[in-house]
């Protein structure tokens, strides 16, 4: 499926993240674009003062919420297809295991501003953020279905700690904020079509503007201790798994979280 596939993985491994340019063709990304609209519009509709005030992101798209059955099993059969699956496993070899989906969007509010983040300093303080980001491997797949501005990521801190500006900046230390621009970032423009993987837990943001909704996959290695993370909603129910062409991505986080239950 990937004629470069020990490229990509020494792409990842060195810099954080890597780009597939039209690596989704106008039907599929069309499919998954009907798919996923349909969430977001009965989303926006439960979740309307969040969405005017502060939204700028929703997750659990797999749930039972929102889609009937065979939507759900049209993004299950995304989720998990070769094509997907072949990038997955030039980053994470070994049973890789599905967290969850997260969809992001413009928000309305015009003071928002987009901001710089690891998504690990969300469930920790420094010490262990340092910790994280040496031992744990959460990764994330954004297939953007519009053209956007896409991403601006900070180069290699999958694996090394913020330099001073990047800190405080991060942490909005010293009188710094978040918005502002780092002199380390790298703008990665994306267009639908394209695949962005890049390491949950480097220095990012997402850029705000143009026609911005992009649906992320986020998988983990089955080493991290994550399973407790999953919503058991946004797993395939059991009737689902004969109609997805390759569950393995979803069987390997029933078996961690089984594993968890013993």
């Amino acid at each position: 499926m990937l004629e470069n596939q020990s490229q990509l993985q020494g792409h990842y491994d060195a810099q954080g993240y890597f780009v597939i340019r039209n690596y989704f063709n106008d039907t599929e990304i069309s499919a998954l674009r009907q798919v996923v609209l349909k969430f977001h519009d009965l989303w926006k509709k439960d979740h309307a003062k969040f969405y005017q005030e502060e939204a700028f992101n929703s997750s659990l798209i797999t749930g039972s919420q929102y889609l009937a059955f065979d939507d759900r099993v049209k993004l299950f059969n995304f989720i998990s297809s070769k094509k997907i699956m072949a990038v997955v496993e030039s980053v994470i070899a070994a049973k890789p295991a599905f967290m969850n989906t997260q969809l992001f969007f413009n928000p309305v509010n015009p003071a928002q501003k987009d901001f710089w983040h690891r998504d690990c300093q969300y469930d920790h303080e420094v010490e262990e953020q340092k910790k994280a980001i040496q031992e744990t491997q959460v990764v994330h797949l954004r297939v953007p279905l519009f053209d956007e501005r896409g991403m601006e990521l900070v180069p290699g801190t999958h694996k090394r700690w913020d330099n001073e500006e990047e800190f405080n900046v991060r942490q909005e230390e010293k009188g710094r904020v978040s918005s502002e621009n780092l002199s380390t970032g790298k703008e990665i423009k994306l267009a639908a079509g394209d695949l962005l993987v890049f390491s949950a837990d480097m220095i990012h943001r997402g850029l705000y503007g143009l026609d911005r909704l992009a649906l992320d996959i986020l998988v983990f290695d089955p080493t991290g201790d994550f399973a407790d993370y999953v919503d058991d909603d946004c797993l395939p129910e059991f009737s689902m798994l004969d109609k997805i062409e390759d569950p393995r991505l979803f069987t390997n986080t029933f078996d961690l979280k089984a594993i968890k239950l013993k």
